[in-house]
């Protein structure tokens, strides 16, 4: 038999056998050879984001403190807060909705955003393909599946909009800027405590991660040929390739500020703890 014949009935008997399983990848016994807790990461990954996603979930439609309106403190899991259902003062852009039923968080008009920008996120990605979809759940770890479509098909043919996804993260970044300087707030004018430092930082976090984002390196400079061309969107892109470096880091910084961010205003709002003044 010649070698292209060899080759195609090679391809026929493969057909429908992706990735690990291919004819062309070694067909080891074991599931793995690797010695080590290679479970350890996947099993993290999935217990931290799972907490998050609950107390993000439960924070979200409990409609209960997050506003403190001595000092204009607004957590980011209700802004922007844009319906008749909002509690006074809370509501930085007015409130174009009426009142919402208990099953809308009254967040509602950039949750969707932030729940389609995160998990499309290229880190996000490979930490939840690993920790929960299992594919693969570690290097050099088989996967359970068979096959593998990729981002080809539905649902994860989603995963493509994350470019553009981008823009809307930037515009919630910029209502979060907005309402971290609204709430350097006193009853008597100007003022600034430690829940202006949480939100802050909450804020600068915030931009990091976004500006870390793929979708912003490529959006800077991916299209360029000529760098020398375009010293300017160079020197950005330099800028934005340093941060991407940091991207995991920063995708796991993000929902700890948040989640620190919201449960501060909570505290200071149902008046479990008061707020440190500085000034005011």
């Amino acid at each position: 038999m010649s070698a292209p014949a060899t080759d195609r009935n090679a391809r026929q008997h493969d057909n429908g056998r992706t990735g690990v399983f291919s004819s062309t990848r070694a067909q080891l016994s074991a599931r793995t050879l690797r010695t080590d807790r290679w479970w350890i990461p996947p099993v993290l990954t999935a217990i931290g984001l799972g907490a998050f996603v609950a107390y993000a979930t439960v924070r979200s439609f409990v409609r209960t403190a997050y506003w403190v309106e001595e000092y204009h403190y607004l957590t980011p899991f209700y802004s922007p807060c844009l319906s008749d259902s909002c509690v006074p003062g809370s509501s930085h852009f007015g409130t174009p909705f009426p009142e919402l039923p208990m099953i809308v968080p009254l967040g509602f008009v950039v949750l969707p955003f932030l729940l389609l920008f995160r998990p499309t996120c290229y880190y996000y990605r490979k930490a939840y393909y690993r920790a929960f979809w299992l594919s693969p759940p570690a290097c050099a770890v088989a996967e359970p599946h068979s096959k593998y479509s990729g981002e080809t098909r539905f649902p994860l043919i989603v995963q493509n909009a994350h470019r553009y996804l981008f823009y809307a993260a930037v515009v919630i970044s910029l209502i979060n800027t907005y309402d971290a300087i609204t709430a350097f707030h006193s009853p008597g004018g100007f003022g600034f405590g430690l829940g202006n430092v949480v939100l802050v930082v909450n804020v600068v976090a915030l931009w990091a991660y976004t500006l870390s984002c793929h979708s912003c390196r490529h959006i800077t400079g991916g299209r360029l040929k000529h760098f020398s061309a375009h010293p300017v969107r160079y020197w950005i892109w330099t800028q934005v390739s340093k941060l991407n470096t940091r991207h995991m880091q920063l995708a796991w910084i993000t929902l700890g500020t948040l989640v620190f961010t919201d449960f501060y205003v909570m505290l200071v709002a149902s008046g479990t703890l008061t707020d440190l003044r500085f000034v005011g």
